[in-house]
């Protein structure tokens, strides 16, 4: 349907999705930002856990949904139930964000909106298959809330993560011109949000941003999967970096007895910026693993069946050497602080 709009190639049609949704995302929040209205909206205010130092506008989630909406409207009609998910989702971590909401309430949201998209376009595929998708969807709609915790990185996860859709569902061996240009334009809204997120950080994505982009990488990814874009292992390895610290951290606190629900600072980002990498630098050795890993990911999908398979477990040794190469900085950070106490 976007492309009825303008005149153009499909080159110069995403060329300019992208402009427009990066603009309209920065001009957004730029607004809110100089009217200070982005405070009353919602504000962080750091604790014991936080890796930042002062208050923080919470309001990232207010210029990335509104584009990825509309271009999901716009540009892939089919998908309007993703769409008004994505808005609900919003508006439910909206009231988490000013007045905190009891996580039963927000897991229950999750889960409809996620059961939903199912229900409503089922894979042609046994039901156990469906009922570990939607757990994995799920699974992505909350891991992504558990990575927002430093400048840059959930925003920049989003770019790269969207931005890895676009190229597969525009430029791959399968097209599908209404998903690639909605997946180009929530990228391309990502990156309008980190130039007012990235180090030092003026906003935060906060949970009206960061849960509806967990549910859209997982909602999209579910998409192209079913409607033939990418095989089913591509959306898991194109996010690899923030499945892999998540499901890591979950199970070491799972294992401790700890709730995992609750905010820590054990996530590898957390620790790499602890240690002493720094924000900045955390944000961009995870944008050059997760930029690999798309790279990878694009070129499999020209792979044999095999090939392809082969490439996924060669990029899951990668993924782990990258944390076990976390954990030793840290062990050797742990025993400094122990030295010099």
């Amino acid at each position: 349907m976007l492309l009825s709009y303008f005149d153009a190639s499909p080159l110069l049609t995403a060329t300019a999705v992208v402009v427009l949704a990066f603009a309209a995302c920065a001009l957004i929040l730029q607004t809110l930002i100089r009217t200070g209205l982005a405070w009353r909206l919602a504000t962080d205010i750091p604790n014991e856990r936080s890796l930042h130092e002062r208050p923080t506008p919470r309001v990232g989630g207010w210029g990335v949904v509104p584009v990825a909406v509309i271009a999901l409207v716009l540009a892939a009609p089919s998908m309007w139930l993703v769409a008004a998910c994505a808005v609900f989702l919003a508006a439910v971590s909206q009231i988490d964000d000013r007045r905190g909401l009891p996580a039963r309430v927000r897991f229950a949201a999750h889960m409809v909106a996620v059961a939903l998209v199912i229900v409503a376009h089922p894979a042609d595929v046994p039901w156990w298959a469906l009922a570990l998708v939607g757990f994995l969807m799920l699974w992505l709609v909350n891991l992504y809330n558990f990575m927002d915790g430093s400048d840059g990185l959930a925003g920049g996860m989003a770019l790269f993560g969207f931005g890895g859709y676009a190229l597969a569902a525009l430029a791959g061996p399968a097209p599908h011109a209404d998903l690639g240009l909605a997946s180009a334009a929530i990228a391309a809204a990502a990156a309008g949000f980190l130039t007012l997120n990235f180090h030092p950080a003026r906003i935060f994505l906060g949970d009206a941003g960061s849960i509806p982009l967990g549910f859209l990488a997982g909602a999209l990814g579910y998409w192209g999967w079913q409607r033939g874009a990418w095989p089913v292992w591509f959306p898991a390895v194109v996010f690899s970096p923030f499945i892999a610290d998540a499901s890591v951290t979950l199970s070491r606190r799972l294992a401790r007895g700890e709730k995992f629900w609750q905010a820590h600072r054990e996530h590898y980002y957390q620790r790499m910026v602890r240690s002493g990498v720094g924000h900045a630098r955390t944000a961009l050795a995870w944008y050059v693993l997760m930029l690999v890993g798309i790279m990878l990911a694009n070129c499999a999908l020209r792979f044999s069946f095999a090939g392809q398979w082969a490439a996924v477990a060669g990029w899951a040794v990668v993924v782990v050497a990258a944390g076990a190469a976390v954990d030793a900085r840290w062990r050797r950070h742990e025993t400094r602080h122990s030295e010099q106490t």
